[in-house]
């Protein structure tokens, strides 16, 4: 059963001082949140995403509050290699010789269709950005995860990654696979790493995502992605050193 008890954890202010903390997905929503929020905690965080311009308002943002200078780093997963993950891991190793934290946020929603309707190349696409590229990525990293003294990586999950629901087709499938791959990576680094990997169930969160999910419903009745925030800064800190291969609600039912 997923984890609810650290919701509502209360993060010192210097939880993440001098920490190298990567972002993905960083340019809005829920990434642009923990990107700010690990920024206000001390980190230095590195801003991943494929849209440029928002990369730049959010590194404005950090910059703007006198925290830390960001980096960004702009990929688009859709269309990443192995050959560009090992190209990040190069440039990260030689700007900052390790890597301690990684938010695997940014994911592809996908159209909510039939199994036997599904498009074969939307199928690809949305496994590959919500699935191949957080292997690919993590992968390519581990040696400056290692690099760190307490390193943690954590994945986005999903309540349609826990038990499949009719209709949500390739999003589905690719969130049982992270959270499959979080307790295999999880429990291949426990003997060997200081690394702990979990994951996070954002819930019902008001994202653009989330609208194009379900775009009859009120956005106000939902918790914004600052909400949720204590869960992702505990995570990241290290006040969660010896928890991995656990699953975590953001928000508990």
């Amino acid at each position: 059963m997923p984890r609810t008890d650290f919701s509502n954890y209360n993060a010192p202010a210097d939880l993440l001082q001098d920490k190298i903390i990567l972002v993905t997905g960083a340019g809005d929503g829920i990434g642009r949140a923990a990107a700010l929020s690990y920024a206000a905690h001390g980190a230095r965080v590195i801003l991943l995403g494929r849209t440029v311009k928002k990369l730049e308002a959010v590194y404005d943002e950090i910059e703007a509050a006198g925290h830390a200078q960001a980096a960004i780093y702009p990929i688009d997963f859709s269309g990443a290699s192995e050959d560009d993950y090992n190209e990040m891991a190069a440039v990260l190793q030689k700007e900052f010789g390790r890597l301690d934290g990684l938010l695997h946020n940014a994911g592809e929603l996908g159209p909510r269709t039939p199994l036997g309707q599904y498009p074969a190349d939307t199928w690809q696409k949305v496994m590959q950005v919500n699935a191949t590229a957080p292997f690919l990525m993590t992968k390519a990293l581990l040696p400056l995860l290692e690099a760190a003294p307490q390193a943690s990586v954590v994945f986005t999950g999903s309540s349609v990654g826990y038990e499949g629901r009719a209709f949500w087709g390739a999003y589905a499938v690719s969130k049982a696979a992270v959270e499959n791959m979080m307790q295999i990576f999880a429990a291949e680094l426990a003997e060997t790493t200081a690394i702990r990997v979990n994951s996070i169930n954002p819930g019902a969160t008001r994202t653009g995502m989330r609208a194009n999910a379900y775009p009859a419903e009120d956005p106000r009745t939902l918790k914004t992605p600052e909400d949720i925030m204590p869960l992702y800064l505990y995570l990241m800190g290290d006040d969660s050193k010896g928890t991995s291969g656990q699953q975590f609600l953001a928000q508990p039912k």
